[in-house]
């Protein structure tokens, strides 16, 4: 950023470019596209070591700055880490592109044939904490749906963005994409974000990725059309018919598989039935696991007190906790789980643990979540998991995109009619 130029004027001067390459790049043929995501996929493999040099630049300084260890690891990339974002970003070039299909059309009485025609949003500004590989992810997605994208991601993740942003910016413009399309907004200034979420003429919808304060922030104070996402208080419900054994594994799968992340189940409720002999068991398990228990007076007399067993607060109810916690609620019936879920929960991800189908089918149909598994657990909400390849977010809320946000939820659509000379009476 030259020294002359403020942070608002370079967010304005960045969106600027990327609107104006735009309807470049939402007319941009499908090989293109896709080659310019190989082209990623290979460069951030073949470059990873100044990557993750960039990388751990920023775990050095989160760990003078004293952030939890939850946060170190939505942070970190490995090589681990750095090999399935490429595979993810193969996994994208392979879908079908969703630009120009035709969702319906018919022919009117007077002879004009309407098209609903599926075409990008635009330019897509992503305001995010953490984790680089939404820089990547973000950007693939976007390019194969014909959209450019401005990127905000969090501070402490900064050059860990600016590393996998210049590597996709010469991957894409190899393939004849420009570079444009990506945009970074490098800088920890926070007021890069907030001028972001005002710039109506060049950002056509804003996603925020992120913890409960941000994308509250995002929703109170955009004036662009924002996509909420992303806040996961889980649940997982055992019901009185679970086969136990099956029920343990989904539970600490969802619970320790990865507790950092939005589908992790925060909260398990039991029912009263099978408490006294379910608890035990799976306390013990996730116990040496290292979580700590929070449980309601019921939970509190099947299971000892101790310092990985506490009373549960009126909050802990409510709280996305993306750490080794769980809050735990034995329940009389499954309706007061149903009526616990939907009173507490963020329309995230829910799960039954059940052999009775009526009342997975109950479940199914009364809870209000963007994704409700039946004996599975909470971490296969992910696109990458329902075969959408990344995905940009999970979508809470119910307009235009719900759940997993792959490729067609960053479209929108438009009506192409051909006539023959019709005139309206």
């Amino acid at each position: 950023m030259p020294v002359s130029m403020s942070v608002e004027q370079m967010v304005e001067e960045k969106a600027r470019q990327a609107k104006a390459v735009a309807p470049i790049v939402a007319n941009m043929p499908t090989d293109i596209k896709n080659r310019a995501l190989i082209n990623i996929a290979e460069a951030i493999v073949d470059r990873r070591e100044y990557i993750l040099s960039r990388n751990s630049e920023d775990i050095e300084q989160a760990r003078k700055n004293k952030l939890s260890e939850a946060l170190i690891d939505r942070l970190l990339l490995n090589e681990a880490r750095i090999e399935a974002m490429s595979e993810s970003l193969r996994q994208v070039a392979a879908l079908p592109d969703p630009v120009g299909e035709i969702i319906e059309g018919w022919k009117r009485p007077n002879g004009l044939v309407i098209q609903k025609v599926r075409v990008p949003l635009g330019v897509i500004g992503i305001i995010y904490e953490a984790r680089p590989n939404v820089t990547v992810d973000s950007a693939a997605l976007c390019l194969k749906a014909g959209n450019c994208v401005v990127l905000k991601g969090g501070s402490e993740a900064l050059q860990s963005n600016i590393a996998l942003t210049n590597v996709i910016k010469q991957a894409i413009s190899e393939a004849g994409i420009p570079q444009e399309a990506v945009q970074l907004l490098d800088t920890p200034e926070r007021a890069a974000a907030q001028h972001l979420m005002r710039l109506n003429q060049y950002i056509d919808v804003l996603i925020p990725r992120g913890g409960a304060g941000l994308i509250r922030y995002v929703m109170e104070n955009a004036t662009v059309p924002v996509i909420e996402t992303g806040v996961g208080n889980c649940h997982v419900y055992v019901d009185a018919s679970a086969d136990l054994n099956m029920a343990e594994e989904i539970v600490f799968n969802a619970k320790c598989q990865r507790p950092s992340v939005c589908n992790a189940a925060e909260t398990l409720l039991v029912h009263k039935e099978i408490a006294s002999e379910f608890l035990p068991r799976v306390a013990k398990r996730l116990i040496e696991a290292g979580v700590e228990i929070r449980g309601c007076q019921e939970t509190l007399r099947i299971l000892p007190q101790d310092k990985k067993v506490i009373p549960a607060t009126d909050e802990d109810w409510d709280t996305e906790y993306l750490d080794l916690i769980l809050a735990v609620k034995v329940v009389s019936s499954l309706d007061e789980a149903i009526e616990h879920i939907n009173r507490h929960g963020t329309k995230h991800t829910e799960a039954i643990v059940t052999r009775d189908l009526k009342s997975a089918q109950r479940f199914c149909a009364e809870v209000d979540a963007a994704a409700v598994f039946v004996n599975a657990s909470t971490r296969f909400t992910d696109g990458f998991e329902f075969g959408l390849g990344a995905e940009i977010g999970i979508s809470t809320q119910k307009l235009h995109a719900r759940g997993p946000m792959g490729l067609r939820e960053l479209t929108t659509y438009k009506y192409v009619i051909y006539g023959d000379g019709q005139v309206r009476k």
